[in-house]
């Protein structure tokens, strides 16, 4: 399946088409020399595409296509689109949830902050209301399953987390988030499937929720043609005659203008950088780890480790009474990984599986640069910790490094005799 894609960059509607295609493997094409406002109104692309909204799809055979998530659905395939035809349904709802009841609210509060429309206080506080309700029926839904419908990525994930991009960029801080943690759990695992950082490069969590600045309201009225009030009447004032009337911003087009108006978040600072580097050198452990047996590695370890500049933790998932398939519980592993992609390059963890389906739990062995609990140190990291409960190890300690040793060298049990099944390595 191929065509081209009409769009501009950064359009996140648009993205989940894109996203689409990286999953499926079908050929979508950017086209070229696109702009907004220019293209999209020229006789060659209204003959194809009447009403002049993007994204738009032509088909490698000739074949015309209109609206974002429809679009998407083309460009899918069997297990996005869903396996069943009660599958099926499940994805179509929550394309309908995403257009219906997040979207208005997300924009509701995103398009003030952006300046697109005009601050009113009543109306972001409902918009505020109204994406709590439906981040809380997300997140009971995500209590017990890594992904919205089924046990892969549908086109369900795919559309929800294109329309929650630009709250969790200018919107959801840490504060308004943290009540929604496996929503912000799901979404960052979504966020670093190689698929889609191919389509959505750099994206950082917002941090704090970005200002209403009625400034921005004005610059952007300016810029789109339409002078606010007090610059008309202004201008009534200095002519005698009225002013040419101001462009008319039709919804759609304001919808475009707000996508067009995202700024590129600013890449976040790695917390470790601003420690003292000490003298245990991550890339070299990690290498001799993957390289030698276990016991020549857990020797190596103790040997290079810098207690002044580093240190051990250990981490136990708080609800092992929710795991239930190892392969579920494996996946909350690996997700978790994925979405601590940038904490890679100062730390290491092996963290292991134990027991069997329905009679598990979950914990690890973490080292990092410094001596506080890191994942507090950045918002890109406050998305899996808190549903484990942590504690620092002495370093000098006999137990520590028993555990060292059970925990590198995958072996033993846990506290209640559970046998090792399975791990993972965190490098």
């Amino acid at each position: 399946m191929a065509g081209t894609l009409y769009t501009y960059p950064g359009n996140f509607r648009a993205y989940k088409a894109l996203i689409a295609a990286q999953f499926s493997g079908a050929k979508v094409n950017l086209a070229s020399n696109f702009v907004f406002g220019e293209t999209n109104k020229s006789d060659a692309f209204l003959k194809k595409f009447p009403l002049g909204k993007v994204p738009a799809f032509e088909s490698a055979d000739g074949k015309f296509l209109t609206e974002s998530n429809a679009i998407a659905y083309y460009v899918a395939n069997e297990q996005l689109r869903g396996k069943t035809d009660f599958e099926k349904a499940e994805v179509l709802s929550f394309l309908s949830f995403a257009d219906n009841e997040l979207l208005p609210a997300v924009h509701g509060w995103v398009f003030p902050i952006l300046g697109i429309i005009q601050y009113q206080k009543n109306n972001v506080e409902r918009a505020k209301q109204d994406l709590k309700a439906a981040l809380a029926a997300l997140n009971a839904r995500l209590l017990r399953q890594t992904f919205l419908v089924g046990e892969r990525i549908t086109l369900a994930d795919i559309v929800v987390f294109a329309t929650l991009l630009s709250a969790y960029e200018n919107a959801l801080d840490p504060s308004f988030r943290a009540p929604f943690g496996s929503v912000t759990r799901w979404f960052t695992t979504v966020l670093n499937q190689p698929q889609v950082k191919a389509v959505v490069p750099g994206f950082a969590l917002c941090a704090k929720a970005a200002e209403i600045d009625p400034k921005k309201f004005v610059e952007f009225q300016i810029k789109t043609g339409g002078a606010p009030q007090q610059q008309q009447k202004k201008e009534k004032e200095k002519k005698p005659q009225p002013p040419p009337a101001a462009k008319k911003v039709e919804p759609a087009e304001e919808l475009d203008a707000c996508e067009l108006a995202l700024a590129e978040e600013p890449k976040s600072k790695d917390p470790f950088d601003a420690m003292p580097k000490g003298t245990f050198v991550f890339d070299d452990f990690k290498r001799f780890y993957s390289n030698e047996e276990e016991s020549k590695s857990i020797a190596y370890f103790w040997e290079k480790f810098d207690p002044e500049h580093y240190s051990i933790w250990y981490g136990e998932y708080k609800y092992p009474e929710e795991l239930s398939k190892v392969f579920m519980s494996c996946n909350l592993i690996t997700g978790m990984f994925q979405r601590l992609d940038k904490m890679r390059k100062q730390s290491f963890a092996s963290v292991c599986l134990f027991g069997e389906d329905n009679n598990s739990t979950i914990s690890g062995i973490w080292v990092w640069r410094g001596q506080d609990l890191a994942f507090t140190l950045s918002p890109d990291w406050q998305v899996d910790y808190e549903v484990y409960d942590w504690k620092k190890l002495d370093a000098s300690s006999k137990e520590t490094k028993e555990l060292v040793a059970q925990y590198f060298s995958w072996t033993g049990a846990d506290k209640q005799g559970r046998k090792f099944n399975q791990g993972k390595i965190f490098k």
